[in-house]
């Protein structure tokens, strides 16, 4: 998807969060979204089932709510990202650098987090049945 059409549906989505009635919910399901630059975007409860994020930068991303079920986030960079609540069941998140995000409450069961950066992560009270965690780096994570 081009940067364009992706900071569309973005400043749409804005206008829906804010219940501007010319906003649009973010349905961004099954989106090739792959190499993105999504830093600092407000995507609070969109739907991103299935969508390739893989090496997308969602630095400072707002993300409380969304489902990322099923998504491809391998090699993405959310530091500082926040995922409260979010849905990653059954997410690739291999090798994505998390150092700094809120991970609070989501469901990561069934998402493969090998060698991910999980570096000072915020893990209290997230759903990590049959999550695979080899090789990645849980230095000052909090569960």
């Amino acid at each position: 998807m081009e940067q364009k059409n992706l900071n569309k549906i973005l400043r749409l989505h804005r206008l829906w969060l804010g219940k501007v009635p010319e906003g649009e919910y973010a349905d961004l399901t099954d989106a090739d979204l792959h190499g993105a630059d999504l830093r600092d975007a407000d995507l609070r409860g969109a739907k991103l089932i299935r969508a390739n994020l893989a090496g997308v930068v969602l630095r400072s991303a707002r993300l409380m709510k969304a489902d990322l079920s099923e998504a491809n986030l391998r090699d993405a960079d959310l530091r500082g990202a926040d995922l409260g609540g979010a849905d990653l069941r059954s997410a690739c998140i291999n090798d994505a650098v998390l150092c700094g995000a809120s991970l609070r409450g989501a469901d990561l069961s069934d998402a493969d987090l090998h060698g991910a950066d999980l570096t000072d992560v915020d893990l209290h009270g997230a759903d990590l049945r049959g999550a695979v965690l080899d090789g990645a780096t849980l230095q000052n994570t909090r569960f």
